[in-house]
């Protein structure tokens, strides 16, 4: 998968500025799961594949200790510009090798991220970092929208999504596993208590101008314009052009409803949870037997990330 897009440092601050926020009814839904299945208190979250921060910095409220992972440097790079909580710290690691202790995280958190994942591996390490009844949440938007503005709507809606869909041919891997509702990760996990939420409906007030930088914002546009840049500016062009036609005069300052489907798959550890292994089309589980002695925290775990 292109996750090589990730670390281009005009990408992270493209992603941080046109990206919509974490949606309040995942994060409500992931926080009750919690205190349903561990209880307080909420000591440690890890935000996993963090990227910019989006997903990180409103869980800093909710817990003693935030940490945020990613593999991409720029990314945590412009996190840590963005982040004045001072219990949020980052790191550059990969999800399949976290520099935590075992049994030390009480939520694993993943927004928009889990697809890119070694699942496997990463089943794996949270396995090990999981507190017992520590909990796991992996939740991402659907690939189809709609677009709500005065009698031009559902023009508006087949605009946006044959852009969309068109943009999906240059990351085949990734948004087939969107697209699925991460149905196999849900069969992998061997994790208790395991729910896959499917319809967590959320809408944004956008412009027309932010609606089309968030197309701008996804990784799939992004590819598009490292491989043909005037082929991408011709679509997005084209793009815009069909939406203010379809609009009529307009003056910029209209607010669109952006409705957008979430879905979330969450879990938690027990003392009879093993790991898993998943594998391009298909999963199954394996019992890993004990876990590894305890190590310590990585050295700057506790630095960054701090505004």
């Amino acid at each position: 998968m292109n996750i090589e897009v990730f670390k281009g440092e005009e990408f992270s601050h493209l992603y941080q500025d046109r990206m919509f926020p974490y949606s309040q009814k995942v994060l409500h839904l992931v926080l009750s799961y919690l205190e349903e299945k561990k209880g307080r208190p909420f000591e440690v979250v890890v935000d996993a594949g963090c990227g910019t921060g989006r997903s990180t910095r409103p869980l800093a409220e909710h817990f003693c200790e935030v940490i945020g992972i990613d593999i991409s440097e720029s990314q945590i790079k412009v996190a840590r510009k963005c982040t004045p909580q001072r219990n949020i710290t980052y790191q550059v690691a990969s999800v399949a090798k976290m520099p935590l202790e075992d049994a030390s995280v009480d939520l694993i958190n993943a927004d928009v991220a889990a697809h890119w994942f070694p699942i496997d591996e990463f089943i794996t390490e949270a396995t090990r970092v999981l507190k017992n009844r520590g909990c796991l949440a992996l939740h991402c938007l659907y690939p189809t929208f709609t677009v709500k503005y005065k009698n031009c709507s559902e023009t508006l809606t087949n605009i946006f999504n044959e852009a969309f869909e068109y943009l999906c041919k240059f990351e085949v891997k990734g948004l087939t596993i969107l697209k699925s509702k991460y149905q196999a990760m849900f069969e992998a996990l061997p994790f208790a208590g395991k729910q896959r939420i499917t319809d967590i409906q959320e809408m944004f007030h956008l412009t027309l101008a932010e609606l089309l930088g968030f197309l701008k914002s996804t990784c799939i546009c992004r590819i598009f314009l490292t491989k043909d840049k005037v082929a991408a500016v011709d679509f997005l062009q084209s793009v815009k052009k069909r939406m203010v036609d379809a609009m009529g005069e307009i003056s910029g300052e209209e607010i669109l409803e952006f409705h957008v489907t979430y879905f979330c798959i969450l879990a938690y550890v027990s003392e009879s949870s093993g790991s898993s292994v998943y594998s391009g089309k298909e999963s199954e589980i394996e019992e890993r037997g004990n876990r590894g002695a305890s190590q310590r925290r990585a050295a700057g775990a506790s630095g960054g990330g701090r505004g």
